[in-house]
């Protein structure tokens, strides 16, 4: 069984002593990080980093190991080991959320949007060189077998010898058209690059955007002078989750509008017009995060409204891949830093005023 990576330096107490028990709990089960990795379909790197300190596991993580660990022993978790953990993970989760912990989230998402943006310009890069390089055997092709068309027309009573000259005519022909099908597959691979690196492009900027909320909070606007501000609206089927966020964000000054499905949230768009941005909880019963973003960007009337997922089980390439194509714009792993979370909706409800202004 492989060695556990030694506790991250520079840990508060709390994240210490959470970890310390996680670990405790963890080598009960007598298994390598990789292999309980595989067994829960995590990524190997980020449970090592959940041992260590270094990472906040989300509760559902947390509450599979305890089931683990039962399982392994073949008697339950008393009651008060789990509280004793909810203890213990409730202060972690307190003395992670910090101006400095938010920085640290985001810049670790600008350089994965970053990363992305610089794998797409590169692909881009290799792609649009294959294209010009089959284009240009196209027009070679096109130009021979050009000038063995004006052969045959002008020489008509030589045709069967020309025939028998260039017996590559047919040869020519099929690499023509298969260099052409090349064409097309390599257009469409370029322009899915060019629209990667777009998008992880605009990822970055509104990135270093919410970095810039973190570090220099706006001003307080004047009572005179205040604007109509954009609802918000969070979407999560746990009531304790729906309170966690509206307690955060109720310094924000703006109206929550809180609901606990998909369908709930579709009707909620129904009935007001003016949200800068959306939460949403991916795992959700019915209709899951995915699918109600999917009916959001079928409407003409939603379709321009932001969403961040918000979900459980990391922000691996894998699942914010799938968010972004679902049509979502930025996400955040629970448990959620407090301060990114009011950044990234403040971003939002800057933007939505700027566009708004009269």
């Amino acid at each position: 069984m492989g060695e556990l990576r030694p506790l991250g330096d520079d840990l508060s107490n709390p994240s210490r002593a959470l970890a310390e028990a996680l670990r405790e709990l963890f080598e009960g089960l007598q298994v390598s990080v990789r292999r309980y990795a595989a067994r829960r379909e995590l990524d190997p790197g980020t449970v090592s980093r959940y041992l260590n300190g270094t990472r906040l596991p989300p509760w559902q993580v947390i509450s599979d190991l305890l089931a683990d660990v039962a399982g392994t022993r073949g008697t339950a978790v008393t009651t008060e080991a789990i509280e004793f953990l909810r203890g213990l993970y409730g202060a972690a989760v307190d003395a992670a959320s910090s101006p400095r912990h938010a920085l640290e989230i985001l810049e670790q998402q600008l350089a994965d949007a970053d990363r992305v943006s610089r794998r797409s310009s590169v692909r881009g890069d290799v792609l649009g060189d294959a294209l010009l390089d089959r284009t240009e055997r196209i027009a070679d092709l096109e130009t021979r077998l050009n000038q063995l068309e004006a052969d045959r027309v002008a020489e008509q009573r030589r045709a069967d010898e020309l025939a028998a000259a260039h017996p590559d005519v047919s040869g020519l022909l099929q690499q023509r058209d298969e260099l052409q099908a090349e064409v097309v597959r390599l257009g469409a691979a370029l322009r899915l690059a060019r629209a990667q690196r777009d998008a992880a492009e605009g990822r970055c900027d509104l990135l270093e955007r919410q970095l810039d909320a973190v570090e220099q909070p706006p001003a307080a606007v004047p009572p005179g002078c205040r604007q109509v501000m954009p609802k918000i609206l969070i979407v999560d089927d746990q009531p304790d989750n729906l309170l966690a966020m509206t307690a955060v964000l109720a310094t924000l000054d703006q109206e929550l509008v809180t609901v606990s499905s998909g369908r709930e949230a579709l009707k909620a768009l129904l009935d007001h017009d003016d949200f800068a941005v959306i939460i949403m909880d991916v795992q959700m019963p019915e209709m899951d995060g995915y699918e109600t973003c999917a009916h959001i960007k079928r409407r003409p009337r939603t379709r321009d409204v932001p969403i961040i997922f918000l979900t459980a089980m990391g922000v691996d390439s894998e699942h914010s891949a799938r968010g972004y194509s679902a049509g979502a714009v930025d996400y955040i792993s629970k448990p959620f830093d407090a301060w990114a979370l009011r950044a990234k909706v403040a971003v939002f409800t800057s933007i939505y005023l700027e566009r708004h202004a009269v």
